[in-house]
């Protein structure tokens, strides 16, 4: 049996990992040149039932905890005017529930736990025929079962289903500023720990400390069409400008968050939010699946991740579980994935609609604070 995983991300990997694991091999292709070809993103929060669950099905939960960051799990929630609704700060010793990891780190962690020629870097996937997968190097390779784990803008989404990525009205802006508590420890201290969280007139600022001392701060505008990049009056070429740009669309926010803005180095990233339809399933098809955002992409609101990697681990398991019969390996996995992660997209959309409304704060502090 071979298994071909597109897409070296988070979720491929885990399904490599488990495999290897249960003493299945599987090759996992990758389009970027190495792993080191590009930033890999800010912090995640692991899931006790659901991202850790898959690392203990990795047998990687206690390196996982290595590199976890309880702190991470930290919480302050704020109004425009400044007003803390509110500060929830995790002791040292308290469950790691939700811990927050590098996500640059847990990808270390997976492709480290992997034999060296299970990743083959520089492999970008066209499209696949006839058990064959074609590359943009024009080179192929056999597979008998094909998963895509190629993220949002997946290539092999195609061949199970028409459905495509729809923006949901987000628009977020990512800056960041480096070394913090030496180049500005009055907002460090502000910032805390952890996550922190400004709401309010259908805009966001959030705050997220990095392992490497970094705070990256993410700007978003909710209600806003396709092109409101295009619209917005922010020159994305001149960072300088932009910053200005952006504090002028924080006008009347209490003058500690646009601080935030100004104290951020060059790094000005625009990013469009999409999702896919919440529920979708397509017919099970002997030979090709789905995991992670190329089968559920979800607004970022901390569900995506663990259903990936939750996807890689159950997957394993499967074809673990049914090494001589893959279709229906398949369609059992499939089955449980429909339902697991319509539910967290459920969640995920709720929470994306909370968020966009004048009132954000009051109703996310309902939301942490039920009752």
């Amino acid at each position: 049996m071979t298994i071909a995983i597109v897409g070296g991300g988070l979720g491929g990997l885990m399904l490599a990992r488990v495999l290897h694991v249960n003493g299945i091999d599987a090759v996992v292709y990758e389009r970027e040149s190495s792993r080191g070809a590009r930033s890999q993103g800010g912090m995640l929060d692991l899931h006790s039932g659901t991202g850790q669950q898959a690392m203990r099905e990795a047998g990687l939960i206690d390196q996982f905890h290595e590199i976890a960051r309880s702190a991470g799990q930290d919480l302050r929630l704020l109004e425009p005017d400044g007003t803390l609704l509110l500060q929830e700060d995790t002791p040292d010793d308290a469950p790691l529930d939700r811990p927050e990891v590098d996500r640059a780190d847990l990808r270390d962690l997976l492709l480290d736990s992997l034999p060296e020629h299970a990743v083959r870097w520089g492999r970008a996937f066209v499209t696949a025929d006839n058990g064959l997968l074609y590359f943009a190097d024009g080179s192929s390779a056999t597979y008998d079962l094909l998963v895509g784990a190629d993220g949002a803008d997946s290539r092999v989404r195609p061949l199970l289903t028409d459905a495509r990525p729809a923006h949901t009205g987000q628009c977020v802006v990512e800056l960041g500023i480096p070394g913090i508590d030496r180049t500005h420890p009055d907002l460090a201290a502000m910032v805390g720990r952890g996550n922190y969280w400004v709401l309010g007139n259908g805009q966001s600022l959030s705050a997220q400390r990095n392992g490497d001392g970094r705070v990256r701060i993410y700007l978003s505008f909710y209600n806003t069409a396709e092109d409101w990049f295009e619209t917005s009056g922010i020159p994305f070429g001149d960072p300088a400008a932009a910053r200005v740009r952006l504090i002028d669309l924080f006008t009347g926010w209490d003058s500690r968050f646009t601080a935030l803005i100004a104290a951020c180095d060059d790094t000005v990233v625009p990013r469009s939010i999409t999702t896919l339809p919440v529920g979708l399933t397509w017919p099970s098809r002997p030979g090709v699946t789905l995991l992670g955002d190329a089968a559920h992409l979800m607004p970022p609101v901390g569900q995506g991740a663990n259903m990936a990697l939750l996807d890689g681990a159950l997957l394993g398991l499967a074809l673990a579980a049914h090494p001589d019969d893959v279709p229906a390996a398949v369609e059992d996995y499939e089955r449980e994935m429909f339902e697991r992660t319509s539910a967290a997209g459920r969640q995920s959309a709720r929470i994306q609609e909370i968020l966009s409304r004048p009132d954000a704060s009051r109703k996310m502090l309902a939301f942490f604070q039920p009752g």
